[in-house]
C-alpha cells in the first residue's frame, strides 16, 4: 500500500467537483495543467478567472520534499514557525551529501562519518515534527519520490529545482525554495504566479538509439535556457503515451533546464503499471477511478493552438540521438555532426570520464539500456577507454540491478558502480585528475553542465545525453565517433560496431529491497530533542533578518556587477560549500566568487570602495555591512537560472545586501529573494545596465508608496559628480510587499502564529 494513502483518497475525492466548477466557470475544456491548478486552489472551488502570468494564486500543494542540502536551511526555518508539526506529509532524503571517490560502499561509509551531526540533526528534526526520513544511501529524492509518494493529480513542492521529475506520473510538483516550504508546512497557502502553459504534442514512436532524453535535449534546443519561464509545459499526443512513467519522469526532470515552472503527462495505462510495480495497486485504482479528470480534455489536445498559449510539435520518428554542451544544458548537436562542430570549436575530442545516473536517468529502465551494452562490450572484447561511473537511483534499483545480475556486467566491463546519491551530478566528485585544471570532456546522463558544474574545474567540457549514448562513448573515448555508423577495434584488433541496446522497463522479477532506508517519525515528537551543537561549524540556528525600517534605501555601495550567465552556482557554489549548508555564516563566505566582474573579467575579485583595495566578494560585502552600509547585486539575463537552492538568496542578505537588480531572473530565484526580504528589481530598460559604473553609490526611491504594479527609481550616483536616473520594476504584490516590511516571509509567519 502506498504512503499516506487517506490523503490521496480525499485529494481524489474532491477533484472532480472543483474541475467541474473551474471548467463551468471559464466555459472551455481545460487543460490537465488547469485540472491540477484549479483543483488545489487555496480557497476551494473556483469563483474567478485567473490569468496566466499574471495572477497570483493561493495554492494548497499536497505534501513536501526536501533533500539534505537544502532540508537543512528550511528545517531551521521551520523550527522558528511556532508549528508543533507539519501541516501535509514531508519528507527529508539524504542524497547531495556523499562525496562520489572509491566506489558505493567506501563513499558512504565516509559520508555517514563526514556528515554525522549533519544527519543527526535532519534525523531528530524529522522525527520531531512528524516528517518522514530517508537515511544516506536510500536514493536520490526524485527517483525516490517516483517510486514512493508521486501520484497522478497531485500537487507537490520540493526544495530541489528538479523536482518536476514527479511529472513523470503526472503530478504538478514544482521546485521551490526552503521559505516556500515552510509556508506549507505550517499550514500556510502557497503562492504561485498562475503559470503560462506551453503543450508539447509528440507525434510518431522512439526507436533503434533513441532516447526519451532526446526528448527534453530537442525542447531545450528550441526553448532554450530561459524560454520556459513562467509556464507549465504538458506533454500529450501518441508520442507521449508510448512513453514509461520513467522515461517521461526523465523529461520532465530537465524540463528544469528551460526555466519551466514544472512539466507533466496524462494518466494512462503505462503510469498505473509504474504504480502496480512499485507497490501502489491501490492509487492506481483510485486514479482509474477518476481518469478523465487527470488528462487534458480531448477537444484541447485535438486543437491545441487554442487552449494552450505555445504549442510546440516533435515527431519521434525524426529525432536523432544528440548531445547538449558544452557549459549550456540547452546547446544540442546531432551526434552525426558531433565531430565537425566538436573540431570547429576546439572541444577537446579526448573523452576522459562518462558518468551515467543523477535523479535524472538512474531507473531501472535507464540502468538496463546501458547494461545491455555493457553486455556487448564484453562479448566484443572492447574496453572502456574513458572512466566510467555508474549511480543506481535508489536503494530498490541498486538492489534490483545487483540481483539480476546488471551490476556485475558493469564491472566485468571496468565501471565503478557508486552510492545511491547526486554524487558528480551536483559536483560532488573528488577527481583527483582534472586538479591541475587541464581542458577535458566529459559525457553525462545527467541534466545540468555549467563550467565548474561537475568537478570544479572551468575548463571540463561535460555533455548530456542518454545513458546508452554515454556508454558509446565512453567505449571510444572520442567526441568524434558516431555510435550509429562508427566501428570500434576490439582487443584482437578487428572493427566491430555497437548495436542498438534491449532496455527492459520493468524487472522481470518485480522490484525487491531488504532496506529501503526509511526511518517513520515518532508518533509523538514532542520530548525528541533536535541535535544542533553550539559550536558547531555545519549547522547554526538562525537569527531572524531585521524589519525594514520604512526609508527609502540611500548611498548603496555596488557590490558587484556580474557579467553574463550567473546561476545560483555562480552565486552560491555547491561541491565543497555543501557542508555548510546549515550554516548560514559559513557558507555566506561563497557568495558570488563564481561570477564574472564586468569591471576585470575575473571572478571573485571586486573592488572595496571603503578603501579602494580588490577583494573576494564575500569580504566586500561585510565591509559594507559592518560600515552600515547596503550593498546593491546588478546582473544580467536569466539571473539565478539554475538550482532552487534559496542559500543564494539568504547569503546576500546576511552580508548587507538590500537589492538585486537585473535585465531578467529565472523563476525560483526571484521568488527566493522576495522570500527573504531582498528588493528584487529589473530594469525597464534593459540598457540601463551599461549605466552602473563600478564606484557609483545607489539610491532606491519610491519605497515609502511600494506598490504592486508601481513602478521605484534607482539613482546612481557617479564618482565625477554626475548623476543618473531611471526607472525599475518590480512583480510584488501586496503579501509579497509584507515579507518585505517584515524583514522576511518568515518573520511574518511567526507574527501569524505568536
Amino acid at each position: 500500500m502506498a504512503f499516506d494513502i487517506e490523503m490521496i483518497k480525499k485529494v481524489y475525492a474532491r477533484f472532480p467537483e472543483r474541475v467541474e466548477a473551474a471548467k463551468k466557470l471559464l466555459n472551455k475544456p481545460l487543460t490537465l495543467s488547469e485540472k491540477i491548478l484549479y483543483a488545489h486552489l487555496d480557497q476551494g472551488l473556483a469563483t474567478e478567472e485567473y490569468k496566466r502570468g499574471d495572477s497570483y494564486v493561493d495554492f494548497r500543494p499536497d505534501r513536501v520534499a526536501m533533500q539534505d542540502a537544502t532540508a537543512q536551511m528550511a528545517l531551521l526555518q521551520f523550527m522558528q514557525a511556532g508549528k508543533s508539526n507539519t501541516a501535509v506529509p514531508s519528507t527529508v532524503h539524504c542524497d547531495h551529501l556523499i562525496q562520489a571517490k572509491e566506489g558505493a560502499a567506501e563513499d558512504l561509509a565516509q559520508a555517514n562519518y563526514t556528515n554525522q551531526e549533519v544527519y543527526d540533526f535532519l534525523s531528530t528534526v524529522s522525527n520531531k515534527y512528524g516528517i518522514g526520513f530517508w537515511k544516506p544511501g536510500a536514493g536520490i529524492i526524485h527517483q525516490v519520490v517516483l517510486e514512493n509518494y508521486a501520484f497522478p493529480g497531485g500537487m507537490m513542492i520540493g526544495t530541489d529545482s528538479h523536482t518536476p521529475n514527479a511529472g513523470g506520473l503526472g503530478m504538478l510538483a514544482i521546485g521551490v525554495g526552503g521559505a516556500d516550504a515552510v509556508d506549507v508546512m505550517a499550514d500556510m497557502p502557497w503562492e504561485l504566479k498562475f503559470p503560462k502553459l506551453i503543450g508539447v504534442k509528440l507525434t510518431g514512436k522512439l526507436s533503434g538509439w533513441l532516447a526519451p532524453k532526446d526528448v527534453i535535449l530537442m525542447v531545450a534546443d528550441i526553448l532554450t535556457v530561459k524560454g520556459g519561464t513562467g509556464a507549465i509545459v504538458e506533454y500529450f499526443g501518441e508520442g507521449a503515451r508510448a512513453l514509461s512513467a520513467t522515461g517521461r519522469a526523465t523529461i520532465c526532470n530537465m524540463g528544469a533546464e528551460i526555466g519551466a515552472t514544472t512539466s507533466t503527462f496524462g494518466f494512462d495505462a503505462n503510469a498505473a503499471e509504474y504504480l502496480k510495480q512499485t507497490g501502489r495497486a491501490d492509487v492506481a485504482e483510485l486514479a482509474q477511478g477518476i481518469a478523465p479528470y487527470l488528462n487534458g480534455d480531448d477537444e484541447v489536445y485535438a486543437e491545441p493552438e487554442k487552449y494552450f498559449d505555445q504549442v510546440i510539435e516533435i515527431n519521434l520518428s525524426e529525432l536523432e540521438p544528440a548531445l547538449n554542451g558544452p557549459f549550456t544544458p540547452d546547446l544540442r548537436t546531432p551526434v552525426s555532426e558531433m565531430a565537425e562542430k566538436a573540431k570547429a570549436n576546439e572541444w577537446p575530442l579526448e573523452m576522459e570520464a562518462g558518468l551515467i545516473g543523477s535523479c535524472t536517468n538512474s531507473s531501472y529502465e535507464d540502468i538496463t539500456r546501458a547494461a545491455a551494452i555493457a553486455r556487448q562490450a564484453v562479448e566484443k572484447k572492447l574496453a572502456v577507454k574513458a572512466d566510467l561511473l555508474i549511480t543506481p537511483g535508489s536503494e530498490q534499483v541498486r538492489y534490483t540491478i545487483e540481483r539480476d545480475g546488471l551490476t556485475a556486467e558493469f564491472e566485468k566491463m571496468g565501471a565503478t558502480v557508486l552510492a545511491n546519491a547526486c554524487g558528480p551530478c551536483i559536483g560532488q566528485w573528488n577527481r583527483e585528475s582534472v586538479k591541475d585544471g587541464h581542458k577535458n570532456s566529459i559525457v553525462t546522463s545527467f541534466n545540468r553542465n555549467f563550467a565548474k558544474r561537475n568537478d570544479g574545474n572551468p575548463n571540463t567540457y561535460a555533455f548530456v545525453t542518454s545513458p546508452e549514448m554515454v556508454m558509446c562513448y565512453s567505449l571510444s573515448g572520442r567526441l568524434d565517433f558516431n555510435p550509429l555508423t562508427d566501428t570500434l577495434i576490439n582487443a584482437d584488433g578487428e572493427e566491430v560496431m555497437l548495436e542498438v541496446p534491449e532496455g527492459l522497463v520493468y524487472p522481470p522479477n518485480g522490484f525487491a529491497v531488504e532496506d529501503p532506508g526509511y526511518q517513520a517519525p515518532a508518533e509523538d515528537g514532542s520530548t525528541v530533542e533536535v541535535k544542533v551543537a553550539p559550536d558547531s561549524k555545519r549547522l547554526q540556528l538562525l537569527t531572524p533578518f531585521k524589519e525594514w525600517n520604512g526609508k527609502d534605501y540611500e548611498g548603496m555601495h555596488l557590490l558587484i556587477k556580474a557579467k553574463g550567465k550567473c546561476t545560483t552556482d555562480h552565486i552560491s557554489m555547491a561541491g565543497p560549500w555543501l557542508r555548510f549548508r546549515g550554516h548560514l555564516e559559513n557558507i555566506s563566505q561563497n557568495l558570488l566568487i563564481g561570477a564574472v566582474n564586468y569591471f576585470n573579467d575575473e571572478t571573485n575579485n571586486v573592488k572595496d570602495q571603503l578603501d579602494g583595495q580588490y577583494k573576494e566578494v564575500p569580504e566586500a560585502a561585510k565591509s559594507y555591512r559592518d560600515a552600515g552600509m547596503g550593498s546593491v547585486i546588478v546582473g544580467d539575463e536569466n539571473y539565478g537560472e539554475g538550482s532552487s537552492r534559496e542559500h543564494a538568496a539568504m547569503e546576500p542578505r546576511f552580508l548587507g545586501a538590500k537589492v538585486v537588480l537585473v535585465r531578467s531572473f529565472a523563476r525560483i530565484h526571484e521568488t527566493n529573494l522576495k522570500k527573504q526580504g531582498m528588493l528584487a528589481l529589473t530594469f525597464d530598460d534593459k540598457d540601463d545596465y551599461d549605466k552602473v559604473q563600478e564606484a557609483d553609490l545607489i539610491d532606491v526611491k519610491g519605497l515609502a508608496d511600494f506598490a504592486p504594479g508601481k513602478q521605484l527609481t534607482v539613482v546612481l550616483h557617479h564618482a565625477d559628480g554626475s548623476m543618473d536616473e531611471f526607472k525599475v520594476n518590480h512583480t510584488y504584490n501586496a503579501n509579497q510587499i509584507e515579507w518585505f516590511k517584515s524583514g522576511s516571509a518568515l518573520n511574518l509567519i511567526r507574527k501569524l502564529n505568536a
